[in-house]
């Protein structure tokens, strides 16, 4: 019976899917538009380029040297999947996906064998980094496909080529190609010094503070149950390394490891804490370490034996691009793959796969995984259909970390004083084992406890594909119960605010759940707490509980003060008209911060579509929603509270402080970047106050707040944004987006002075009490 011919997928001239496969000999004939990986390998310690000899029978270049490994994907097959196979199959080399770094996307067009080959092929670049050759006779050649191998210099190999030389598969290294021999030269010839002095002005931009709170109004059984709870926390840590690419933690080790090794590597590690990640959050996620820096892994079981030889070294791969996805989907999956397999599913199975507590993996991914060593036990349901992707509840992603949390909140809940305390303890343990939040998140919203305790998968801004899948993250500390007395106005008036929201009736709730707030000084946090810190937060995010239960906040006091003091005050002092300098004050600053989170509380939440469909504002506006919901958070909250001012709820002193501070804060927070959701909100609540003319720029490059203009532009800008929500409507979202949400001159003025002067951009809390539980 004759093989069955490899069919490919035709893509469109700007490499999307049609939706049709055809035989790979009329692909060619025909110069269908198609994929193909290039999987290249580099040897660190010799600077030097794996080639293979492509076979004599090849229809395309036969006889010559070419890429480590290459291979078109086949019809419905996935990149970093075909990339791993083509390495096996060609080379008999085994390797797991944190080998394989992404660097480019190259488009091919070219004719050859008289015409009857036409070749335009999207090829997506891998770079597999060894420390050093793979001895030849550890490779198993795939007769048919590869003749021979060789290692040759990188720099060499591209002066050949550059030369076109007879022997070699011909690549434009003056064109995109080149860009494979530019990132290894940038890599590796490295100015160290000019890197540490990066690195440091990277740093300088945070100011460390340690944070304190006074435990003695802790009782006894609290005071034990403390310090158990850091320890939770730390696995929540290592669950959100985990989260944020599959090598990250590894890399993380690596880095403290060898910390004391050089100047350079001090620096690394210490950035690297801050950020949690090889990307920079103050930088547009730009990375500020390469797989160069990464951890080495042994694996002796890539290759065939040799005698003598220890195995094969690699360095675990992070592509320079944070994937937007995180790790909470395979790296080489689109929003169109998603979706098409999510059409397939039940309702209850699209709702594990949008929903909060769950990873997306594929079924291919997993049977190559099956043949390296350690392989863990087959979790998949295979119930679930023939689609290459399917889900897994975090209690079975995370398995061993979840346990070993659960186990310390329970021990924790045993000991904790308070009803409440014990009641989110355990409840939260039997959460993380069952997947299952619902009870344990009513347990956090009713919470009544000198210490206060957050735990768990809450924010979803890591996800930025589709907004979906909650992060790890703890929050610990020791309630102010005065300031916590004082704040139940705010909680309390919530469904006078919604029922007063500056758009249409018919989007307003009937049914606000007013929000508890506790005020608390931080102890200790980990997990998604990276880069910039939060000040607040309002949860859960779960649209379900908010309808039913509404929400709850709190407050982080000596974060809010340490923030004010090191760097909304010096901003002011440099960026605000010295007639208003005055009016930003701590009391604005932190008022706002409360009206803010309240304000997360009111407005759409749950949505009906034009067709009568019930859906969320989060699943309508997918990766739009986090900046969007924080900028309506922002100046809804503005508006709320001139309302509460109005209503003589509030004192009629911050009428314009409020205003000023909130300017004031624009600066601080846009310096966040527009990759972080903040930041994007501020720089378009910013934007659009100024086209309004309601924040006016002097010619000595300060600012100031139109008071007559300021109150019309914010409700303008407040009902534009809840109607977009309301609405679900992601293409006025996009625009409006795409243009506010830009760094305009305005706005470089402010920051270059701010920049000049080495304002802090945020603080970096360092917690000794937490780090003496820990030794």
């Amino acid at each position: 019976m004759a093989e069955t011919e490899e069919r490919l997928d035709v893509l469109t001239e700007t490499g999307k899917k049609t939706g049709i496969s055809k035989p790979r000999g009329e692909v060619h004939r025909d110069g269908d538009y198609h994929r193909a990986v290039h999987v290249w390998i580099f040897a660190e310690t010799t600077q030097e380029l794996l080639l293979q000899r492509r076979a004599d029978c090849k229809d395309s270049w036969p006889g010559l040297w070419d890429i480590s490994s290459a291979g078109h994907i086949s019809a419905g097959d996935s990149s970093l999947v075909s990339a791993r196979r083509e390495l096996h199959e060609e080379l008999g080399i085994v390797l797991p996906k944190d080998a394989f770094e992404l660097i480019f996307v190259f488009l091919q067009e070219c004719i050859i064998n008289d015409g009857k080959y036409i070749n335009n092929e999207y090829n997506d670049v891998y770079l597999v980094t060894t420390v050093d050759p793979i001895p030849l006779e550890a490779f198993t050649l795939q007769e048919s496909e590869v003749s021979a191998v060789k290692y040759i210099s990188y720099e060499e190999y591209r002066s050949l080529l550059a030369k076109e030389h007879p022997d070699y598969v011909p690549y434009d290294v003056t064109g995109e190609y080149g860009q494979l021999f530019d990132i290894i030269k940038q890599r590796y010839n490295e100015n160290s010094v000019a890197r540490s002095m990066t690195l440091q002005k990277q740093l300088c931009r945070y100011v460390p503070v340690p944070l304190n709170a006074e435990l003695t109004g802790l009782s006894d059984g609290d005071s034990k149950a403390l310090g158990l709870l850091v320890k939770a926390a730390r696995i929540a840590d290592e669950i959100f390394y985990l989260q944020v690419w599959y090598s990250n933690p590894a890399l993380r080790d690596w880095l403290k490891e060898h910390a004391d090794a050089s100047e350079l590597d001090k620096l690394k590690w210490m950035y690297y804490s801050i950020n949690k990640s090889p990307w920079s959050c103050l930088d547009e996620n730009k990375p500020f370490l390469t797989t160069a820096d990464s951890a080495v892994q042994l694996l002796p079981e890539a290759t065939k034996p040799v005698s003598g030889w220890k195995g094969l070294e690699y360095k675990a791969a992070f592509p320079m691009l944070k994937p937007p996805g995180a790790n909470f989907y395979p790296p080489d999956m689109d929003k169109k793959e998603f979706e098409l397999w999510k059409d397939t599913l039940t309702e209850s199975r699209k709702r594990d796969a949008t929903g909060f507590f769950t990873v997306i993996r594929r079924h291919s991914e997993f049977d190559l995984d099956s043949s390296l060593p350690n392989h863990t036990v087959d979790c998949r349901d295979r119930s679930i259909g023939v689609h290459d992707l399917f889900s897994i509840p975090y209690y079975k992603e995370y398995n061993s970390l979840i346990t070993r949390a659960a186990d310390l909140l329970h021990k924790a809940g045993d000991l904790a004083s308070s009803p409440s305390l014990k009641r989110l303890l355990h409840s939260k343990a039997a959460a993380f084992l069952s997947n299952d939040y619902y009870d344990s998140d009513i347990a956090w919203m009713e919470l009544d406890s000198k210490l206060d305790v957050t735990i768990g998968p809450y924010e979803t801004y890591e996800d930025a594909l589709f907004g979906y899948k909650a992060t790890f993250e703890a929050v610990i500390g020791v309630r102010d119960d005065e300031a916590t007395a004082q704040l139940k106005l705010f909680g309390n008036n919530l469904q006078v605010l919604e029922q007063h929201l500056p758009m249409d009736d018919a989007y307003k709730s009937t049914d606000v759940k007013a929000a508890p707030i506790r005020v608390i000084r931080l102890i200790y946090n980990a997990g998604d707490v990276k880069g910039p810190q939060t000040i607040a937060f309002n949860l859960p995010n779960d649209e379900h509980i908010v309808k039913e239960r509404g929400t709850s906040m709190v407050m982080l006091k000596n974060v809010s003060e340490a923030k004010f003091k090191h760097i909304l005050q010096p901003i002011a002092d440099v960026c605000i008209a010295k007639e208003q300098m005055e009016l930003v004050d701590f009391e604005s600053f932190f008022t706002h911060t409360i009206c803010h989170e309240c304000c997360h509380g009111i407005g759409p939440h749950t949505i009906t579509l034009p067709n009568g469909q019930k859906s969320t504002v989060r699943e309508k506006l997918q990766e739009l929603h986090s900046a969007l919901e924080e900028a309506k958070a922002d100046i809804v909250g503005l508006w709320a509270l001139k309302f509460l001012i109005n209503k003589d709820l509030l004192p009629k002193s911050l009428v314009k402080s409020m205003y000023v501070s909130f300017l004031a804060g624009c600066f601080r927070s846009v310096r966040f970047g527009l990759e972080e959701a903040h930041g994007k909100g501020q720089a378009m609540q910013f934007n659009w106050l100024f086209e309004k003319e309601a924040l006016i720029l002097h010619p000595d490059e300060t600012f100031s707040v139109d008071f007559a203009k300021v109150e019309g532009a914010v409700e303008s800008l407040s009902r534009e944004v809840l109607t977009i929500q309301a609405k679900g409507d992601k293409e006025a979202a996009s625009l409006l987006l795409q243009k506010y949400c830009k760094i305009t001159e305005p706005l470089k003025l402010a920051l270059h002075k701010l920049e000049s002067i080495q304002v802090p951009v945020d603080i970096a809390p360092t917690f000794s009490f937490a780090d003496e539980i820990l030794e």
